[in-house]
């Protein structure tokens, strides 16, 4: 029996015990998670929680020889415990399921096949109306875009992007299409300023977690290098850069990394994937969040049993975990985008916002239920959030005042709503498209 069989025995006779407790703490719900420790298993478990969209406010972390013992106080997205039993159940059977048998890190990655979309990973030099080129050369191709999430950080740009075939709905196989959507996606990523390291490629089938494959492309292009980028039409990033500091702890052979930054969801997810993914285990820690801060201390070691021993490590790392809480943090004027779905209808809102100079920093794309349900961060070309409020007034009456909205911006109020001839414009062009496809 080889070392990988002899753990999955050992695993399976001890499986993992889950306590999810309302009474103890006033204002959240603690989970406790007992199990036979592995590499990755700190990873797998705050996944689960954060794909569950629950708030962890604060989390104490032990793992030393055998086992693993953590304890979570989490909250729903408003804040509240978790009070629903199907949803505690659900909890309940997802730890333990998951912490015991979820594959490693790396073998997430196309293990299972799928005929449902194509999903395409884009790196490259951001500039300012790079999606919407990129809408555009993919619904000129007759590819819908169902799903996507898009990151930039430090003039980097990343995306994983879900498609379908217009006509049929289901995956694009033919390698002579595919190989013409590659050509293309790359000449526009490649622009006048990246022809080395402009890139473009059809997953495995399979399923693949979007935010990792994010970090591992972000970092594969060595995003946390903060090279200057001048004349490339980036702005600078001035935004407060995180506090990342890492320690010696001789007397128990470990490295301490603490780290204080502003608090976002999905922030503990991104520290402990980028530590994991570069092969360091968590032995202990805490995790302590306020309303404007989080605090993160890690005791760590290489998976080789080693503490960070020279200068080049611990700034590799310093910088990396930088780059980690940097690249989902969202500065931008956030808009929120829902209505019908049809083919090009992200390529029309990109360019709208490009022909109103307006940067996408980060986007989430989704459509459920005929339904596109998109949220945009977006900056002036100067890089500020704080956008001209005549700007976002006019880009809400071209599309439509219930189609798109300001989520959150506070130096900004969106007028009343008023059913006028220009205000509806965007709105008739969509209803016109409808109308002739319908007729066609």
């Amino acid at each position: 029996m080889d070392d990988d069989e002899y753990q999955k025995l050992i695993r399976r006779m001890n499986p993992p015990r889950v306590v999810i407790d309302n009474d103890t703490c006033e204002h959240a719900t603690v989970i406790q998670v007992d199990s036979v420790n592995k590499h990755g298993i700190l990873l797998e478990v705050v996944q689960t929680l954060t794909d569950l969209n629950l708030i962890i406010t604060k989390a104490y972390i032990s793992s030393d020889g055998g086992w693993f013992m953590d304890v979570f106080k989490v909250t729903d997205s408003d804040g509240n415990k978790i009070i629903d039993e199907d949803v505690v159940n659900y909890i309940k059977k997802a730890l333990e399921t998951n912490a015991c048998f979820l594959p490693t890190l790396r073998g997430s990655v196309g293990v299972m096949p799928s005929k449902e979309h194509t999903s395409i990973e884009l790196t490259g030099t951001d500039r300012p109306g790079l999606l919407s080129e990129v809408c555009a050369v993919l619904a000129d191709l007759h590819c819908n875009v169902v799903n996507a999430e898009i990151w930039t950080h430090n003039a980097r740009a990343a995306a994983v992007v879900h498609v379908t075939d217009q006509s049929t709905g289901c995956a694009i196989e033919d390698p002579k299409r595919l190989s013409t959507i590659r050509e293309l996606l790359c000449y526009i990523l490649k622009g006048n300023n990246d022809l080395t390291s402009a890139k473009m490629m059809v997953s495995p089938p399979g399923v693949t977690h979007r935010e990792r494959r994010l970090h591992q492309m972000m970092f594969a292009d060595r995003d946390y290098e903060r090279v200057g980028r001048a004349g490339l039409g980036v702005p600078e990033d001035k935004s407060p850069r995180p506090q990342v500091v890492l320690l010696d702890c001789f007397e128990k052979d470990y490295t301490v990394v603490t780290m204080r930054s502003k608090d976002r969801p999905k922030l503990l997810f991104d520290t402990v994937f980028t530590l994991t993914d570069m092969e360091y285990v968590v032995f202990h820690g805490t995790v302590h969040t306020g309303r404007m801060e989080a605090y993160q201390e890690y005791y760590i070691r290489h998976v080789d049993g080693l503490p960070i021993s020279s200068e080049a490590e611990r700034q590799r790392v310093t910088q990396c975990l930088e780059a980690a809480i940097e690249r989902r943090a969202s500065e931008g004027l956030e808009l929120e985008l829902c209505t019908e779905d049809r083919v090009g209808l992200l390529s029309d809102i990109t360019r709208t916002f490009r022909e109103n100079s307006l940067c996408i920093k980060r986007a989430e794309i989704s459509t459920k239920a005929g339904k596109a349900i998109d949220t945009f961060y977006v900056t002036d070309v100067s890089g500020n959030a704080a956008v001209d409020p005549r700007i976002i007034d006019s880009i809400c009456r071209q599309i439509g005042q219930t189609v798109l909205r300001v989520k959150r911006n506070l130096s900004f109020t969106p007028r009343p709503q008023q059913e006028t001839t220009s205000g509806s414009l965007f709105g008739n062009l969509f209803k016109a498209r409808r109308l002739i496809k319908s007729y066609s």
